[in-house]
């Protein structure tokens, strides 16, 4: 089969995120934890490709290791919006998954938002980017963001967000190679659920403590190693529920020198942070 991302049909970028800080502050009456976060969208990610048709099917053109096609959140994500919008046509997705899962990037909600945002738009259904993040909500906590595609604190579930200016930054990923589960971590009797309120300010914009971070460690011992090995370059910290952890820098130079010698040992990758998905900009074709 021709690859639809090797074809003709323009792609969507899906791009991962950081969580620079993770407080939970409490949990609900419905199982659900209540967060504080600040959210640091990255100018990298997954990338779809969709084939509108009138079969009025959603598919996948290509296989995901370990995801059965009706578990894939980008199909739930088509369908859901198909379903809501009354929509007769069909569409073939195609993936290329570059955000590992279980590594506490998003890759996930970033690809359901990335559905939901290109469908709207290919099988014009006309919702609002607001009626997009009320819908991805459904999918998952982490979705409302990346529709809305600005780097952003984010309070309740992590759907109430107020944009954050971010500037200019550079971060470097390392991918330990364990796939972490955010249901397991916040389900761990150990995980502190009482953290205090923080000011989303400008003062509280750099990378701090995660209250996911001790809880995964327990589950995965393995990883103390990394940070190790990274806390010669700075503080390290983890994204989510892991098992990325990352390095912050003002300086691209000192980045790459940091990227060049762990990934020595590491998968590493080196990316920006921007304030403004390319996703947004992706959309911004289309008019």
């Amino acid at each position: 089969m021709t690859s639809l991302i090797d074809g003709m049909e323009k792609s969507w970028p899906a791009p991962a995120k950081l969580n620079l800080f993770l407080h939970i502050t409490g949990r609900r009456e419905d199982g659900y934890h209540e967060l504080q976060t600040l959210f640091q969208i990255l100018d990298w990610g997954d990338e779809l490709r969709f084939v509108i048709n009138d079969s009025g099917q959603v598919s996948r053109a290509n296989n995901i290791d370990g995801v059965p096609e009706a578990e894939d959140i980008c199909i739930r994500a088509a369908y859901l919006l198909k379903t809501r919008c009354a929509i007769n046509k069909g569409v073939q997705i195609e993936l290329l998954k570059r955000i590992p899962m279980g590594a506490g990037l998003g890759g996930g909600s970033s690809d359901a938002a990335t559905v939901l945002c290109a469908l709207n738009r290919l099988w014009s259904c006309g919702l609002t980017q607001q009626q997009l993040a009320e819908l991805g909500l459904e999918l998952g906590a982490d979705v409302p963001v990346f529709v809305n595609g600005h780097s952003a604190w984010a309070e309740g579930r992590g759907e109430k967000l107020l944009a954050a200016p971010l500037g200019e930054r550079y971060y470097v990923l390392v991918f330990p190679g364990v796939s972490i589960s955010t249901a397991e971590v916040f389900r761990h009797p150990l995980l502190k659920r009482d953290s205090n309120r923080v000011d989303m300010s400008s003062s509280n914009q750099r990378p701090g403590r995660n209250d996911c971070e001790s809880v995964s460690l327990k589950m995965y011992p393995e990883l103390k190693i990394v940070l190790r090995d990274m806390s010669a370059w700075g503080q390290p910290r983890m994204s989510g529920t892991g098992s990325t952890f990352f390095l912050s820098f003002d300086n691209k130079k000192t980045a790459k020198r940091a990227a060049s010698e762990l990934e020595c040992r590491y998968n590493v990758r080196l990316v920006g942070g921007v304030d403004r998905s390319c996703l947004l900009d992706r959309l911004s074709e289309e008019w």
